[in-house]
């Protein structure tokens, strides 16, 4: 027998109560620490521009002062969010470009197909999938041959130049932008905000699992056409910078608006944080830390990062004992979507904090960059890092990968990073060194590539 109207619409309330969330991950483009308004102080706020709409997620959620990065550079932290692993672990090991670049790197030419995808994952388990953004993992100049995005689990996409699938309108030529794009690229951000929305217009009760990478802020910067006009190739001004900062603002205004006029931003969680941290860092874009995109100090890996889940989040907290990072969001967005957890993660299960409860994590952290000094000479000077690097509790250790130049921090007293303790600290620095070097030692080396991958 049928249920009565009644019992249909409690049917309906009911199936509305327990619906997973549909899942938004903001990825920023090198986004520094200080970038955002809510993570600034007096001292680091000069230059600026004001980031309201940003901020706004704070207040309606939590900010998480302590979230790390997958790696201090685009590909790798990339692929460290999608799989929830190492990025090593796939030989994805800096910035992926053509195949002369990665073979100096000592990396592949893109992430392969058969990593794990948490879109993938999340699609077995009933989610519509979409990538809107900028991707950079595999694919564009003279690497042809690297899987589509579709490969990895997204029912839909629209992509810039550095992935394999550009998206006709932004790249009108084989470059990241041009005059002649039908989407200029100060409109780009718009256009995916857009893309977004009109996703999850088209899937009305499917909960939906979203990449909204935008390549803001990445220099070069070209904030509107006469900026175009004077600086053909971008520019990195601090004038140009505020101008795309605040129009990343607006736009993220654009998507909460879009969230709450379809009706779904009560059970969306919405993730906004960075790939890594910013460069150039005028006006105190690392905010308080040491160190800048492609190093290893907390400049260059510690990042802001927000969420907001109104069903679930409070608002307004402020987390500063929960050390996340992003090969945790895959183990977590697992457990939020109700689905097991049953293959070995890097990350762990963070969704307690999500709600508002400190997370404790059981794990140390690891990190790598820079394989050999012919491929990574930057930054230079005091920002410079040793090219691994481990956080065990309070204590974080910097050492490179013949065992010198090691660095030992008490992040609890100095997070700034400018007393190494590693003298005062003998055991403790023994213990951590044998661990980083023993983890960085049992990554995969690059497998020898064909003769016709290696020609070009």
């Amino acid at each position: 027998m049928a249920p009565a109207p009644q019992q249909e619409q409690f049917i309906t309330m009911a199936a509305q109560a327990i619906h997973p969330p549909s899942i938004i991950l903001i990825l920023v483009d090198d986004m520094g620490y200080g970038d955002v308004g809510c993570y600034r102080n007096g001292n680091n706020a000069a230059n600026l521009a004001p980031t309201p709409n940003i901020d706004r997620l704070a207040a309606e959620g939590i900010r998480f002062t302590s979230y790390y990065s997958g790696a201090p550079i685009c590909s790798p932290s990339r692929v460290a969010l999608t799989t929830g692993m190492a990025a090593g672990l796939w030989n994805i090991t800096s910035y992926l470009d053509n195949r002369k670049h990665n073979r100096t790197c000592e990396q592949a030419n893109f992430l392969t197909a058969s990593a794990p995808s948490v879109a993938r994952t999340l699609r077995s388990a009933g989610y519509a999938t979409a990538h809107f953004g900028k991707w950079h993992m595999g694919g564009g100049r003279d690497v042809m041959d690297a899987p589509g995005i579709t490969e990895y689990g997204f029912d839909e996409y629209a992509s810039t130049y550095e992935s394999p699938d550009p998206d006709p309108l932004l790249t009108s030529t084989n470059w990241i932008w041009a005059k002649s794009d039908s989407i200029k690229r100060w409109n780009r951000t718009a256009y995916f905000v857009d893309k977004t929305l009109d996703f999850l217009k088209r899937h009305p009760g499917q909960p939906a699992y979203i990449n909204l990478w935008p390549d803001d802020v990445h220099t070069p910067w070209v904030a509107d056409e006469s900026t175009l006009n004077e600086f053909p190739k971008g520019t990195e001004k601090p004038r140009e910078f505020t101008a795309v900062l605040a129009e990343l603002d607006k736009q993220v205004g654009r998507l909460m608006a879009g969230l709450k006029s379809l009706g779904t931003d009560q059970n969306t969680l919405v993730i906004f944080t960075s790939d890594n941290g910013a460069l150039p860092t005028f006006g105190s874009r690392s905010g308080p830390y040491r160190g800048s995109k492609l190093s290893l100090y907390e400049g260059g890996i510690r990042m802001p990062f927000l969420v907001r889940y109104l069903a679930k989040t409070p608002k307004g907290q402020i987390d500063t004992r929960s050390i996340l990072c992003a090969t945790d969001l895959f183990p977590t967005f697992m457990s939020l979507a109700g689905q097991p957890i049953t293959r070995p993660t890097y990350g762990e299960n963070a969704a307690a904090a999500f709600e508002g409860k400190p997370f404790f994590r059981k794990t140390a952290l690891f990190w790598e960059y820079g394989r050999n000094n012919e491929s990574f000479r930057y930054p230079q000077g005091r920002d410079r890092s040793p090219n691994l690097a481990m956080r065990q509790g309070k204590w974080k250790l910097l050492v490179n990968d013949n065992g010198s130049g090691t660095e030992l921090y008490d992040l609890s007293q100095d997070p700034l990073e400018t007393d190494n303790v590693a003298e005062q600290q003998t055991r403790m620095t023994k213990q951590m060194q044998t661990n980083l070097l023993a983890w960085r030692a049992a990554l995969p080396p690059l497998p020898t590539q064909p003769a016709e991958s290696t020609s070009k």
